[in-house]
């Protein structure tokens, strides 16, 4: 039987890993950039733009809620959603971090090639 270590990795490792799942499939940032785009969004909208069946963008829809990059209220029949800006920066600001610690350990000359 196989033992989920993931517990072992600090929270923000974890956190990191989480956020890049998420933004693994190409639906879920055309989703985000959707939202941006309109600032606010109803779920029709946004199946209207996008290649996939209702039942697909929804499940995507819950997996960015889920994580808390959108929002989403219901209103009546249907749903309305939109970024958490903040949730967003703060992903954001951790991938920066990441990237600008891993760079400064860049060797000058590659040791793979």
């Amino acid at each position: 039987m196989a033992i989920n270590k993931k517990s072992e990795f600090l929270t923000d490792e974890i956190s990191l890993s989480d956020f890049a799942r998420t933004l693994g499939h190409p639906a879920r940032i055309a989703i985000l950039k959707t939202l941006a785009e309109r600032n606010e969004c109803i779920c029709g909208e946004i199946v209207e733009v996008l290649p996939l069946a209702q039942s697909t963008v929804s499940q995507h829809l819950k997996e960015l809620k889920n994580m808390g990059l959108i929002q989403g209220t219901l209103n009546g029949p249907k749903s309305c959603y939109c970024i958490n800006w903040e949730k967003l920066e703060e992903f954001v600001n951790s991938f920066n971090k990441l990237t600008s610690e891993l760079l400064t350990k860049k060797p000058a000359a590659l040791c793979c090639k």
